[in-house]
């Protein structure tokens, strides 16, 4: 599967200053996924080390026909995850 970067993580990595690459290696390696009943989005997230700390990030995309559309990436609030799964905005995949 292609993985296609938009316009927003990319300004988002720079604003962030996080790595480039990133995006791409959460999308390959997570095995949390869920599903933002909100947005229709695909959502990953793993624990990376991000501004010396080992935080999750989260990462959004949608499925373009073979392509994956990387969406915007950040650094998961204390309790944000939870809270979202509790409330049924995310969803399991």
């Amino acid at each position: 599967m292609k993985i296609q970067y938009s316009q927003h993580i990319e300004n988002r990595l720079l604003l962030r200053k996080l790595d480039y690459e990133l995006p791409k290696r959460i999308f390959d390696q997570s095995k949390e996924r869920y599903i933002d009943e909100k947005t229709g989005h695909f959502i990953v997230i793993m624990k990376v080390e991000v501004y010396n700390k080992m935080r999750e990030v989260m990462l959004a995309y949608k499925l373009e026909e073979d392509c994956a559309v990387l969406l915007t990436i950040h650094p998961l609030k204390e309790g944000q995850k939870e809270k979202r799964i509790a409330t049924g905005r995310w969803r399991k995949v």
